[in-house]
């Protein structure tokens, strides 16, 4: 006589299999809490911790000044007077002016916090410009390999192995043709630096691809005819740009450090035109053999503290997606427990 196999309840109250450990706990997590920098902050701990503080307090800082700008600086980035006249040349901090003057008569804390919109404007269209080309071209190439995969591969390597300066240099003529305006000068400079950051995405994005097209749930997905435009949308994009991220940030540091270069050799932009923290160091070379410290100490700082801060950023994001780097949390006892091992070594001693 055989006997059935019991019937698991379905109703409303009936228990039903255990979740694993953690599910719930994530299935409530608010999705502010599941952002890169947001995860990354309650992960950190120890000097992990006080790292990406510092980087995004600097950031932070960053972002005011080039969003409060016309609050925050007392003159305008190209203005040489105001009512009681010019302003002068190289003159020292005062009350009049923070942090003197330059040698064309600019006021140096004004220009350095109007420069903080050229720098964030170049960071947000050159890495985010970049980010976009590179990484749908990594999955087109890895992907659908054949020709195409080739083609897109030597030419990223012929890109990659050229001098990075030298190839923004290089594109910075040819798109501005020779001109230092907003457009000519600025964008120019954004989509030269794009060009040299563009084969970083594609190779990275480029590898995952080639390697998740082989794992079993793409497989699956290409046997029950799911088209190819939605595999690469839904199943190889979302696990080949985890660490996107992370090369943004470094990228950008990249982006300030390229774009001063461009503007210390003299293909950045115009006073007139906009603030550049590069041109003014430029502008300031014969001072610093004459004494006249402020006009190059301020812009230098500048650009030391944004590419300080997105690196801090950046290597933080990086120890913390490195499990062999990462730093662990003390597990933490609750007062009962600490009370009682307290309690437990008073008796031992009392005993001894």
């Amino acid at each position: 006589m055989s006997t059935a196999a019991p019937v698991q309840p379905t109703g409303p109250g009936a228990a039903g299999p255990a979740p694993l450990p953690g599910a719930a706990k994530r299935a409530g997590e608010s999705p502010l809490r599941r952002l890169p920098i947001v995860r990354h902050v309650r992960q950190a701990v120890g000097l992990q911790r006080g790292m990406l503080l510092g980087g995004l307090v600097i950031c932070a800082l960053i972002l005011l000044c080039a969003l409060f700008a016309p609050l925050i600086a007392p003159y305008g980035f190209a203005q040489m007077n105001d009512a009681n006249g010019d302003f002068g040349t190289q003159q020292a901090p005062s009350a009049a002016h923070l942090w003197g003057t330059t040698v064309g008569g600019f006021d140096v804390f004004s220009r350095v916090v109007w420069g903080t919109r050229t720098a964030v404007f170049v960071i947000v269209v050159a890495v985010t410009i970049s980010l976009i080309i590179g990484v749908v071209l990594g999955l087109v190439s890895g992907y659908l390999g054949g020709w195409l995969d080739r083609i897109l591969v030597v030419v990223a390597d012929a890109i990659y192995a050229f001098p990075s300066l030298l190839l923004a240099i290089v594109m910075t003529i040819v798109i501005s043709g020779g001109q230092s305006k907003v457009v000519g000068g600025v964008m120019a400079a954004a989509i030269s630096i794009t060009v040299v950051f563009v084969p970083q995405y594609f190779r990275v994005v480029r590898a995952e691809a080639v390697r998740l097209k082989a794992e079993p749930f793409v497989e699956s997905a290409q046997v029950i005819g799911v088209s190819k435009p939605r595999i690469i949308a839904r199943h190889i994009y979302r696990n080949a740009t985890r660490n996107i991220p992370l090369i943004f940030t470094l990228n950008a540091s990249e982006a300030i450090l390229t774009l001063a270069a461009l503007g210390f050799l003299g293909f950045g932009i115009e006073p007139t035109s906009a603030a550049e923290w590069g041109f003014d160091l430029n502008k300031a070379l014969s001072d610093v053999t004459s004494g006249i410290w402020w006009t190059a100490l301020f812009p230098g700082l500048a650009i030391v503290l944004t590419v300080l801060g997105i690196t801090l950023v950046g290597e933080s994001m990086n120890d913390l997606n490195d499990p062999r780097l990462r730093l662990r949390k003390k597990p933490r006892r609750s007062r009962r427990a600490r009370a009682q091992r307290a309690r437990t070594g008073r008796t031992a001693a009392k005993e001894a």
